[in-house]
């Protein structure tokens, strides 16, 4: 079976859910799910500067994260397990201002989403995952930055019983003293 690229525009503005290029045969699965030409083809530009993975245990929530400077644009896909995903749009000339939105990306569903300047992205592992990131930006470790990732403000509606629980959650130290989005508002004031 073969499934071809296909774009689908969201709530948030530049934020795009993008279904890759899969054939599936005996052998298994070949997976295209970057064309710089395809994207263009379909008003989409990303450049990519670095590409990394992260690999990350069931419970793991790495939120909400960007860079205060030189946004980082990316296309983010689980290439094995299952995470719920989430965007936070941070622009504050943005309809959609202190809107997120989830999406469940897994190994399998191969789905993929076009995360635009400006946002805050993170997920919460709900099994042992590996996800790409095909950044159009660099990462500055100078300039990385985030928001709790539990800031009543945001209000994401995490599903923590899909990982097991409030008792089961990981999280790195960075990611337990980010910013409320007070805070972020207080010295930035969106982007």
């Amino acid at each position: 079976m073969i499934q071809t690229f296909e774009f689908q525009g969201t709530d948030i503005p530049g934020l795009v859910a993008v279904t890759p290029f899969c054939a599936d045969d005996v052998r298994g699965c070949f997976t295209k799910d970057y064309s710089k030409e395809v994207f263009e083809a379909n008003g989409i530009h990303h450049d990519l500067a670095e590409v990394f993975y992260t690999t990350s245990h069931k419970g793991v929530i790495r939120a909400l994260h960007f860079q205060r400077t030189k946004q980082q644009p990316k296309l983010v896909r689980c290439i094995w397990g299952h995470v719920w995903d989430v965007v936070v749009d941070l622009r504050k000339d943005s309809p959609t201002f202190q809107k997120w939105l989830s999406f469940h990306l897994t190994g399998e569903n191969h789905k993929e989403i076009l995360v635009p300047a400006g946002c805050a992205h993170g997920y919460l592992v709900l099994e042992p995952s590996v996800v790409a990131y095909k950044c159009s930006e660099k990462f500055y470790g100078e300039y990385d930055d985030g928001i709790i990732w539990n800031d009543p403000d945001i209000g994401v509606a995490w599903p923590l019983n899909d990982a097991g629980g409030m008792d089961q959650v990981i999280l790195a130290e960075k990611d337990k003293n980010l910013q409320s989005f007070g805070e972020f508002m207080e010295a930035y004031g969106g982007f």
